[in-house]
């Protein structure tokens, strides 16, 4: 055994490393082999090496976590100073070789703990080699803390997977497969999720009062910065979300807190300890971790969210985050600012704020104004055109909205059809009959005729017919909307009319012409019309309209049927001067 000892790290065969970790195992007079196998645990290390060593000390170490002492009782430093009754006694006690012998094994501990999270994060590791290290950390997270989870390590496992140059979805996809289905791995996640965003939020902050002579290392802070901030979004979105109240779960453990629960306090240590174990219960934890969920939540959308991060939050926010929230109110003064920034983010951002005004009591000033606008020919093609349309008619289905609010969108939705693709005149139309429909008062729109002729007309009865009707004339092509308005009071939509929709009838696009005309209907008899279903409409593209045009049934085919055969492509009375005759000697010189 001397002689394998002596060898050097390089000239270890695998069969002799096996044979270092079953004498360390067999008896404590091969306790010198435990460096050694500390030694292999490195990413240098063959994977058939740092497997073996691995196996070895993580057999050795697991029956001996409920005796170690914690890292801080294991450093002379970190003692508390003892009493002078207690004298002799701790100078027993340090003097105790068991107790030294333990000391040495838990600094032996945490270098391992230290090794296996330097290979875990390291990218010369296999993706093999990764998920075995992962797992005995996990296992040290369950065992060590006497059967309660050990936040400590968990938490430094998920820093050195943040903090990696390695793809954290590599990480991810073990997590979520193998832990993140117990309750108390997804709590601790939330609460570690918390610190590491104080932390950045700290340190984005001191950035911003620091100003760098340097702009390269600014921009690597920055670039830093940005790159932490999407791992821990991506974590963030990976968990499981808690648990409704309704719902039914085993909320199966981690850890072992529940079995703890049922000893006795002896002294106020023990009482504490018993406080632990408590937090820890599975019951305790289903109820608390909607809170943390909140938290972790809450504190990443105060960081600075690099735009594509923004854009990802915004569009799933209103279904992944906001239904499990303690509080769904907190995130008013985040969704206010996102939809005040204009553009696609507040497109983005509305349909969550109309989740918070509805079911939540969110008061917003001039909400209808800003979404007023929103409606510019861009939208019509966004990505998140469909959602955003559906929610545009939701907020206009109110009979309480008054007749200029109802009319200025009406209009404005009118002049944008002029502009949009055939999809948008579509959703379009569509929109304006259920505005129709739904507020009487401004049904006039559809046939106005000019009101201030009307007035002036009768205010000048005395007047001749002739020179009433020339000035009646005059006006008749005037539009008193003004499309640049932002006040809705002041869009003169009232006296405008839906001409607009009129010119669809001749729209180049057939399906846009065929839907027009199938809506002249009386508006005013709602027990024979029906509102339009906007979802039928809002995801519409060139695509969806050449599909339909295609499966589409026509009852009379076009054919080219002609009572003289053409002699030529264009008849003589469309260009009055041109031949476009050839004759037949000019044919044959061709």
């Amino acid at each position: 055994m001397a002689s394998i000892l002596s060898k050097k790290k390089e000239n270890y065969t695998l069969k002799e490393l096996k044979s270092l970790g079953s004498d360390l195992l067999s008896s404590r007079a091969h306790i010198n082999n435990l460096p050694l196998l500390l030694s292999f645990i490195s990413p240098e290390s063959p994977p058939q090496f740092v497997v073996e060593s691995l196996l070895s000390l993580q057999s050795f170490f697991t029956p001996l976590l409920s005796q170690l002492p914690s890292s801080s009782s294991s450093h002379p430093s970190s003692t508390k100073r003892p009493r002078e009754d207690d004298d002799s006694s701790k100078t027993k006690t340090n003097e105790d070789p068991e107790v030294i012998f333990r000391a040495w094994l838990r600094s032996n501990f945490d270098e391992f703990v230290k090794l296996l999270l330097d290979v875990l994060v390291s990218q010369q590791s296999e993706d093999t080699l990764r998920d075995i290290v992962l797992g005995t950390l996990m296992e040290f997270v369950k065992l060590l803390n006497a059967g309660r989870f050990h936040s400590s390590i968990y938490h430094r496992v998920l820093n050195a997977i943040i903090h990696s140059a390695v793809d954290v979805d590599l990480f991810l996809d073990i997590l979520n497969s193998k832990y993140f289905n117990y309750i108390d791995v997804r709590y601790f996640t939330y609460i570690s999720l918390e610190k590491f965003v104080k932390t950045l939020e700290a340190s984005a902050v001191s950035a911003d009062r620091t100003v760098n002579e340097n702009s390269e290392t600014e921009s690597e802070s920055k670039d830093s910065l940005e790159l932490s901030i999407r791992k821990i979004y991506q974590v963030l979105s990976r968990i499981p979300p808690p648990q409704k109240q309704g719902e039914k779960s085993d909320h199966e453990m981690w850890s072992g807190s529940d079995e703890s629960i049922g000893e006795k306090p002896k002294g106020k240590k023990k009482k504490n300890k018993d406080q632990d174990s408590n937090l820890l219960s599975p019951t305790t934890i289903a109820k608390r971790m909607k809170l943390k969920f909140t938290k972790a939540w809450i504190s990443f959308l105060r960081l600075p969210l690099p735009l594509d991060v923004y854009k990802e939050v915004l569009a799933s926010i209103h279904q992944t985050v906001i239904p499990h929230l303690s509080n769904p109110a907190m995130l008013c003064d985040f969704l206010t600012k996102s939809y005040d920034i204009g553009g696609v983010v507040s497109v983005m951002a509305l349909s969550s704020l109309f989740i918070l005004m509805t079911e939540h009591g969110l008061e917003y000033p001039n909400f209808y104004e800003k979404l007023y606008a929103l409606l510019v020919p861009s939208v019509f093609v966004a990505k998140h055109r469909a959602r955003f349309l559906q929610l545009l008619d939701a907020c206009l289905r109110s009979s309480l909205l008054p007749a200029y609010l109802a009319a200025s969108f009406a209009k404005k939705l009118s002049r944008l059809s002029l502009s949009v693709p055939p999809s948008g005149s579509l959703v379009i139309t569509a929109l304006i009959y259920n505005l129709l429909r739904r507020h009487p008062t401004i049904n006039h729109l559809v046939h106005q005729e000019p009101v201030d002729n009307a007035n002036e007309a009768n205010s000048e009865a005395d007047k001749d017919n002739e020179s009433s009707r020339l000035k009646t004339n005059k006006k008749l092509g005037i539009d008193y909307f003004n499309n640049q308005e932002t006040d809705l009071k002041k869009t003169g939509a009232m006296r405008s009319s839906l001409w607009e929709i009129d010119t669809l009838r001749h729209h180049y696009c057939p399906p846009v012409s065929r839907f027009v005309s199938s809506l002249e209907t009386d508006l005013t008899i709602r027990a024979k019309t029906t509102e339009m279903k906007i979802e039928d409409f809002s995801s519409g593209s060139y695509a969806t309209i050449f599909g339909d045009e295609i499966r589409r049934r026509v009852k009379q085919v076009p054919l080219a049927f002609y009572k003289a055969v053409p002699t030529s492509l264009f008849e003589d009375s469309d260009f009055p001067g041109w031949t476009f005759n050839v004759s037949q000697e000019e044919g044959s010189k061709c």
